[in-house]
């Protein structure tokens, strides 16, 4: 082979393992911050003498599932029936709206403030249906849960009094998990939202940098929201969007890490990467719509710094892509290599890349479940399954960079018991191109793992199976529950 073209493809492996390495890099870095903060006292100075008004906000699009669930947890809230009011936002099109008329009529018999507000024209998607919804609150505290959510009977009381504090605008929970334990994809979803909220938010809160609101289980206070500009619909992240845009105006943000507010986790690989997509493009878009603004401002650096890495974390997956094109190519031009190479080039960047995976989320894991013990063997799926999301969230990432604009894609949910199949439910997702690319990628990997153990070079082989099972499940199981779709199934979106 040409040594050029050798030492382009090598040198483009590296620099792409670099700038993972930079991430992970910031991993660590997260856990060292997590590490020195986490004992902050959360306490709020005092308490509210007599409890405000607070209006819950509740956004809905075709939740049949789940829309009774919510309501009745909200309905349930230990807050003053004179004092509190709740907003159902719902923009459904399907007997979901029936199904939230009929409770509401019931609640309202019973003496709860209880409104059903019905968009047929569902401009701004969910932020405009929260920005309608504010528009008529009578509240001076607004809490806002997504269908997916049960909030404990305790909530508000718990989080309304940091309030009590002028600057304080938005005081967020953590999620919790109602099925980790339906399936190993739920499972490892968990594990990555405790990384989330558990590492990152505290980590970023209680050292002064900015965090933001998770577009659920959490209060704004009204004036805050409206000092910031409202809820726009620019972004697939309305809620990170405003917090940035919030922050900015000198509002300060309160997370409070020991108050957990359960949600369900999405059971099918589809409704998951559907998720993902949206997270994904929405930072993108929130880091292209006002980081330049920010990095202009007068804000210390390490809050600068920290929002850098934080808005365009989600780059990763287009590195990641490109990474798993060279890697086999790469790995077999370096059969050769030298072990002190390995020793001083390979085990650096695997450190900070690879092992900063595995950290991150011990340590996530050991702080939300208060043990060690059963983390490890979750790691390499885990890792896997990071690898198998980058197709998918790279097409969001590059959508967002070149500004591909697309429709605001909810996250459908079942309520399923554990051992419940989905095949019986509406909403259910389909398949796409990224499948089949996931599919290609999975054979290519495959190709690639053979030659590599017909050539003896076994310390490559760990490396490709995780690009192999990452790519393979996430293919093969949208492949098989979109066969699985039951004669009811329609589109997750309008």
């Amino acid at each position: 082979m040409d040594p050029v073209f050798r030492w382009l493809i090598v040198g483009a492996y590296f620099a792409i393992l670099l700038a993972l390495s930079a991430y992970g890099a910031h991993r660590w870095y997260l856990i060292w911050l997590y590490a020195r903060h986490r004992r902050r006292d959360c306490t709020p100075a005092r308490r509210f003498d007599e409890l405000p008004v607070l209006t819950v906000q509740l956004p809905l699009f075709n939740e049949m599932y789940v829309a009774p669930r919510l309501i009745d947890a909200v309905c349930n809230l230990d807050y003053p029936r004179d004092r509190l009011e709740i907003q159902v936002l719902d923009d459904s099109t399907d007997e979901t709206t029936t199904i939230c008329r009929e409770i509401v009529e019931r609640k309202r018999a019973e003496g709860i403030d209880i409104k059903l507000i019905h968009r047929t024209d569902r401009t701004g998607f969910k932020a405009g249906a929260l920005e309608e919804g504010q528009q008529v609150a009578r509240g001076e505290f607004i809490a806002i849960f997504d269908a997916d959510f049960v909030p404990p009977p305790d909530f508000a009381q718990r989080l309304i009094h940091h309030f009590t504090d002028d600057k304080v605008g938005m005081v967020q929970a953590r999620w919790g998990h109602l099925n980790p334990n339906y399936s190993a994809l739920t499972r490892v979803q968990s594990m990555l939202l405790d990384g989330h909220f558990v590492i990152e938010h505290t980590a970023r809160n209680h050292s002064g940098r900015f965090f933001n609101f998770n577009g659920t289980a959490g209060i704004w206070r009204k004036t805050t929201v409206a000092d910031a500009g409202g809820w726009q619909h620019d972004t697939l992240t309305e809620d990170l969007d405003l917090s940035y845009r919030a922050q900015m105006k000198g509002w300060k943000f309160v997370y409070l890490p020991d108050e957990v507010t359960p949600a369900e986790l999405p059971v099918e690989v589809s409704a998951f990467k559907t998720q993902q997509h949206r997270w994904a493009k929405g930072s993108i878009q929130t880091a292209r719509k006002l980081l330049p603004r920010l990095l202009r401002s007068d804000l210390p650096f390490m809050v600068k710094t920290e929002a850098v890495m934080h808005l365009t974390a989600n780059i990763g997956y287009v590195l990641m892509v490109a990474l798993a094109i060279l890697v086999v190519p790469s790995v077999w031009l370096r059969g050769s290599q030298a072990a002190w190479q390995v020793l001083f080039i390979d085990l650096p960047i695997f450190t900070l890349s690879s092992l900063s995976v595995a950290g991150f989320y011990i340590v996530a894991q050991r702080e939300a479940l208060g043990s060690w013990r059963g983390i490890a063997r979750w790691i390499p799926f885990l890792m896997a399954i990071g690898i198998g999301l980058s197709v998918n969230n790279a097409k969001a990432v590059l959508q967002a960079l070149v500004g591909h604009e697309s429709p605001f894609r909810r996250t459908p949910k079942y309520n399923l018991n554990r051992g419940e199949g989905i095949s019986s439910r509406k909403y259910r997702g389909g398949l796409s191109l990224d499948t089949w690319i996931e599919l290609a990628l999975t054979v290519y990997f495959t190709v690639g793992l053979s030659a590599v153990i017909a050539s003896g070079l076994w310390g490559a082989v760990p490396f490709l199976m995780l690009f192999q099972i990452g790519y393979g499940y996430t293919a093969l199981m949208t492949i098989v529950q979109s066969g699985q779709r039951g004669a009811a199934a329609a589109p997750a979106t309008k």
